[in-house]
């Protein structure tokens, strides 16, 4: 028996192992093919980012145009500059921004806190709250609190994340002056380190509630179609026989069993908050990848914009792995084979 153990133990151990490497291979040749296609749309975009140099520094003649190109490698047919770009990916080498004038691993690095704070901050209140309401409006379908929750997921759903930005400024930071308006932490002002938490705490919440409006009320909307249709299956009913109470049968059997599609459709909208703090980032002036990208795109920093584009492309790829692995734990029914 112990021998049938380890046996069972060891090719597991090589099961997971032997996923782990396919993992790998797969998400190394994802991030190979993303930067090749993201070096294409924007060398086709567009725009010539000498002379939006040579523009800034007020002379344009042709001469220092060819140098600019000379010096920054833009004079090279396409599919140099490409291999080039490819070979500097492996080596963790994104370029040199032209406009910074600093290096774009540099820029991302001291941006990207910022940006993994407001994302992860409004995936996890969005997620919370919007299987929460979907919870307590599927068990209670047909009342009067399913009817409500139902408006104000489709209200939240139909509204544009940046006029509802505005309008949580106009209310909380101008009228009410409970919440600031604008930027990262107060400037100018001596803080210990937890008002400086608090501080940008106050400072989070307008983005925050903005981005992750709209994915709250999809999980709401998702949630409780869910909650209604594991509802009427025939374990909740055995349950139900059984004599357990609402709570165990709500939070152990229906919750467990409901929240997989919610968990599948919130690994893929996790990448479009990152694409969506590029809007959320410019009105409320954060300090993250968002502002940083639209910079680079109006500059036409080739090097920058890819950069970002990468990094934002390694990030969704992420997700989406921490995505199965999650699923996996929620339902394991699915196998590790069957993922592999």
């Amino acid at each position: 028996m112990m021998a049938l153990a380890q046996s069972i133990g060891s090719s597991r151990g090589v099961a997971i192992a032997l996923a782990v490497v396919r993992w790998a291979v797969r998400f190394v040749a994802v991030v190979l093919v993303i930067a090749t296609f993201n070096f294409v749309l924007v060398h086709a975009a567009p725009g010539d980012p000498a002379q939006v140099m040579a523009g800034q520094s007020g002379s344009a003649d042709e001469q220092m145009l060819a140098q600019l190109r000379a010096d920054y490698g833009l004079d090279k047919p396409y599919p140099v500059q490409l291999a080039i770009y490819l070979k500097r990916i492996v080596t963790l080498d994104l370029g040199y921004s032209y406009r910074q004038q600093r290096t774009v691993l540099s820029l991302i690095a001291e941006r990207l806190p910022a940006t993994l704070l407001l994302t992860c901050s409004a995936f996890l209140l969005s997620l919370a709250v919007g299987v929460s309401l979907g919870t307590l409006a599927g068990v209670r379908a047909g009342k009067w609190s399913d009817t409500a929750l139902t408006v104000v997921s489709l209200f939240l759903y139909a509204m544009p994340v940046f006029w509802l930005g505005l309008m949580l400024v106009l209310l909380f930071s101008v009228q009410l002056d409970w919440l600031p308006a604008f930027g990262y932490v107060t400037i100018g002002v001596q803080m210990t380190p937890f008002e400086r938490i608090r501080d940008i705490a106050a400072h989070l919440v307008l983005p925050v509630v903005s981005l992750g409006a709209v994915h709250l009320a999809i999980y709401a909307r998702l949630m409780r179609s869910a909650v209604i249709d594991v509802a009427h299956q025939d374990f909740i009913k055995t349950a139900r026989a059984k004599g357990l109470k609402r709570g165990q049968i709500i939070i152990h059997h229906m919750l467990r069993n409901a929240v997989l599609p919610v968990v599948t459709v919130a690994g893929m909208q996790a990448g479009t908050l990152v694409g969506g703090a590029v809007v959320i980032e410019t009105v409320f002036a954060w300090p993250g990848l968002g502002r940083l990208t639209f910079d680079a795109v109006l500059q036409r920093d080739y090097p920058l914009m890819l950069g970002i584009f990468l990094v934002m492309s390694v990030i969704v790829i992420s997700l989406n792995l921490i995505t199965d692995a999650i699923y996996r734990i929620v339902d394991p029914r699915v196998s590790l084979r069957a993922a592999a």
